[in-house]
Formats: structure tokens, sequence, C-alpha cells
């Protein structure tokens, strides 16, 4: 009977914890509003749709600052998503691809150390593994010689990243599968063949991975983020 008393008091602080978890991603929901209201033709680059486009994912790096600061976890997210930013950035001109790849690639490095070797789950690897020598399989006849080396090692990166994104499990793991699946498409709609409504694929799949990501920090205050 005591021990079921003293788990009564933490409830109220646990509704005070989710009513500022809800507030603070305002900003991220309004932005991503904002992005596909405005809808930017991509054939018409311009540092305005380029902050269009990486504002979400800079809120989420406030959000994770308000609600669940310090520790190496939040840093290692914070870092990622302010490179994905950058890459989102470069993304905006196709001149500028190949150094959005390295932002982006930057951001899997820091996922991948975020998300750590434990458990190791191997029968995740070999899945993740056969996955990616399936569609790189696929994908590297139809590239050039200058983007087929970066856009390789960028695959592997992202392959360990998803890996140990479902090993942790939780809204990491979606997280690092929807950031997969938004990859997957938006390579495939450049390199192989045009995907009907791509763009809309791609863009709410990438927020929806970063948002379930950086949701993942908040594991460690006892929130139901997963």
């Amino acid at each position: 009977m005591d021990t079921g008393k003293e788990r009564l008091p933490p409830k109220p602080l646990l509704l005070v914890q989710n009513l500022q978890v809800c507030r603070w991603l305002s900003p991220f929901i309004l932005t991503c509003c904002v992005y596909f209201l405005l809808w930017i033709p991509e054939d018409q680059p311009s540092w305005f749709s380029a902050l269009v486009k990486c504002l979400p994912v800079l809120c989420l790096v406030l959000f994770l600052w308000v609600v669940s600061p310090g520790g190496t976890y939040t840093w290692l997210l914070q870092g990622a998503l302010l490179c994905s930013a950058v890459g989102d950035i470069c993304l905006i001109w196709p001149e500028a691809f190949l150094y959005g790849v390295a932002a982006f690639a930057a951001a899997l490095a820091l996922y991948l150390w975020a998300f750590g070797f434990s458990p190791l789950r191997p029968d995740l690897l070999l899945l993740t593994l056969l996955a990616s020598v399936v569609y790189q399989g696929l994908l590297l006849p139809h590239l050039q010689s200058d983007t087929a080396l970066p856009l390789l090692v960028y695959g592997l990166l992202l392959t360990a990243m998803l890996w140990r994104g479902l090993a942790r499990g939780g809204s990491a793991g979606w997280g690092s599968l929807l950031f997969a699946v938004s990859d997957g498409v938006l390579v495939w709609n450049l390199f192989v063949q045009p995907l009907p409504y791509s763009r809309l694929v791609t863009m709410t799949t990438y927020y929806a991975a970063q948002l379930l990501i950086a949701l993942s920090a908040l594991t460690s205050l006892g929130l139901k983020a997963d």
C-alpha cells in the first residue's frame, strides 16, 4: 500500500511535463504547416525557401534545449538536427547537392553515436544490410561517377543508423525507419525515375522522422514519448 501511494504524487508533475512538451512542439507543427502551405516550387531556389524548409528542424533543436536540457544523448541529437538543417539548405540548390549529402552524412554519424551499440541485435543488422544491398544494387547503375562514391558511403551510414535506431526501439526506431524511407524516395526520384508525389512523401516522412527521433530524448524524463 505504501509503495502505491508513493507513486501517486509524480502524476501532476508528469501532466505538467506533457503539457510543456505539447507547448514547445507547437513551433515545429506551425513551421511544418507553413512549409506545406507555401509549397514553394523546387525550381525557384532562394534563401527564403531554404529558411522555410529548415525552420521545422531548427524548432526541434529549440524543443530539445527546453524540454530535455543537457546530457550527451540530447546534445548529439541537437548536433544531428543542426547538420540536417545545413543539409536542407544545401539541397535547395542542385549545384550544392554533394554538400547537402555531406551535411546529412554528419547528421547520420551523430545519430549513430547517440543510439550506441547496445543491444547489438545482429538479426536487425542482417535485415538492414540485405535491404541496403538490394536498394544500392538497383541504384548504382543510374549514378554518375562523381555521385556514386558519396552516395554509397552515405548509404552505408544510413544503413548503420537504421540498424542502431531499430535496435534502440521506440520512437528512435520508427524515426530511423522513416528517415530511411524519406532518403530512399528522394534519391530514387532524383536518379532513377520520377515518382508520383515524391516531394510530398519525402518531406512528410522526413519531418516525422526528425520529430520521432527528437522525442526519443524524452524517455529519460519518464514521459511516454515512445
